[in-house]
This record gives C-alpha cells, sequence and structure tokens, in this order.
C-alpha cells in the first residue's frame, strides 16, 4: 500500500506533466507562425460548423483533423527545436530531419483542407445556389 505521501508525490507528478504539456502548447502558440495560422483555421472552421449546423460525424472528421495539424505542428516544432539544439551549423542529415517534419505537418493540413473541403463545399454551392 502507498502512504498518503507517496500518493500526493504521485498526484504531483501527474499534474505537474499536464502543467509542462500545457506549456509546451503554450510556447509553440506563442513561438510558431503556423501554429497560429492552424489555430486561425481551427476558429474559421468552427465558425463555418456553427453557420452551416454540421452533423455530429461532420464535427468528429473537423475535430480529428484538428488534432492531427495541431499535433502534427507540436512534433514539428519539438523536432526543429531538437535538430537547432544539436546540430546548430546546417548538415544534411538535420535538414532533411527538419523537412520530413515539415512535410508531416503539410501532409496533415492537406488531408484536413480535403476534408473541410468534402464537407463544405457542397453546404457553400447550395448556399449560392439558394440566392
Amino acid at each position: 500500500m502507498l502512504t498518503c505521501a507517496a500518493n500526493e508525490t504521485r498526484m504531483n507528478k501527474r499534474l505537474n506533466s499536464f502543467k509542462y504539456a500545457w506549456n509546451g502548447i503554450r510556447k509553440t502558440v506563442k513561438s510558431e507562425r503556423n501554429m497560429q495560422i492552424h489555430l486561425l483555421f481551427v476558429v474559421a472552421v468552427v465558425g463555418c460548423g456553427l453557420v452551416f449546423h454540421i452533423s455530429r460525424m461532420e464535427w468528429i472528421a473537423c475535430v480529428i483533423c484538428f488534432g492531427m495539424v495541431i499535433s502534427a505542428e507540436l512534433i514539428n516544432t519539438a523536432i526543429e527545436t531538437i535538430v537547432n539544439m544539436v546540430s546548430p551549423e546546417w548538415q544534411p542529415l538535420a535538414g532533411k530531419a527538419k523537412d520530413i517534419a515539415a512535410g508531416a505537418v503539410l501532409a496533415a493540413a492537406i488531408f484536413a483542407a480535403i476534408t473541410g473541403i468534402i464537407i463544405f463545399l457542397p453546404k457553400f454551392m447550395e448556399l449560392i445556389n439558394a440566392r
């Protein structure tokens, strides 16, 4: 059995891990222009979703896309930070790692955009045709 102090220490460690993770997200939002752009798109898509009353399944698809793109951007930022730390001068493999990480973000964003087009284009077309 764990003592009360041991339980408290384990709880503090868990709480600290969330605090550190949130701190990483906050730092990325403040320092990375692309993350700010991704978040603007999240706000725009949420606004469009509310205006067009998208279905529950469409919301699920949007939320998955949000998570995919934001997570990819966080991982990309972490990789770029580590590469810059261990290889301050340009190295071919460092550049390759950074390019691949950026490519992962681009792929996530492209597939999110395709999902958005599938969901919202028919709704926009319906709005235009109704006028």
